[in-house]
């Protein structure tokens, strides 16, 4: 079995129309309000994700080139099928020499970015990050395919062995390889993490386990 090193660096939003309907009689006195329900938050695929900032990123500069995409784990998502309700995309403008994080929001956590796209501000990138630029077209598999190929491969059993086992994805490109690559990580972090299964991004293949 091909192992293939893990590479983690260091390294989105829609208004809400509150509509008030009138009554033409009044409530009678100590009526209390009925509460708006909670609304759920929405829960997205890598792919999907990505679709939801590349319009945004396009806007930000014409030459945009994508380095990394990644989910995140809170309370509404531990993760696993695939899905996060929220993810962070990264790309590069070679003619602006800067990078600009996005990210796509199904959140409904105060603590997580907006609803919808958004942006972070725009940073310069160090000297390996061009490096890691891929084109969209090698993403053809998503998240949740390569996470039911990671339990494939000894996922389900750490999920058997903690059922609320925590899972990120990252996308990233291997240069000496020449391809994309899904990182499933069973855990919130690289030091924490229970175990690594890398799918190829564009054919759904099982390419080993990351370090």
């Amino acid at each position: 079995m091909k192992r293939l090193p893990i590479s983690v660096l260091a390294m989105i939003v829609v208004g809400m129309n509150l509509l008030t309907g009138c009554e033409s009689t009044p409530k009678p006195a100590g009526t209390a309000a009925t509460p708006a329900p909670s609304k759920p938050p929405a829960l997205y695929t890598g792919i999907q994700a990505f679709g939801c900032v590349n319009g945004l990123a396009q806007k930000w500069a014409s030459d945009v080139i994508p380095v990394r995409l990644e989910s995140q784990v809170n309370s509404e998502a531990n993760g696993q099928d695939g899905k996060a309700t929220v993810w962070k995309a990264g790309f590069i403008s070679p003619s602006r020499g800067k990078i600009k994080y996005f990210f796509c929001s199904g959140s409904r956590l105060k603590e997580s970015p907006p609803y919808g796209p958004s942006a972070d501000v725009e940073q310069m990138y160090g000297s390996d990050v061009p490096s890691l630029g891929f084109q969209p077209l090698f993403l053809k598999v998503d998240s949740d395919k390569a996470y039911a190929v990671a339990q494939e491969h000894g996922g389900a059993n750490l999920i058997k062995k903690n059922p609320d086992q925590p899972v990120t994805y990252f996308v990233l490109w291997h240069p000496k390889q020449r391809a994309l690559y899904w990182y499933v990580m069973y855990g919130k972090d690289k030091e924490s993490a229970a175990g690594t299964g890398i799918v190829n991004a564009l054919t759904g293949a099982y390419a080993g386990v990351g370090k």
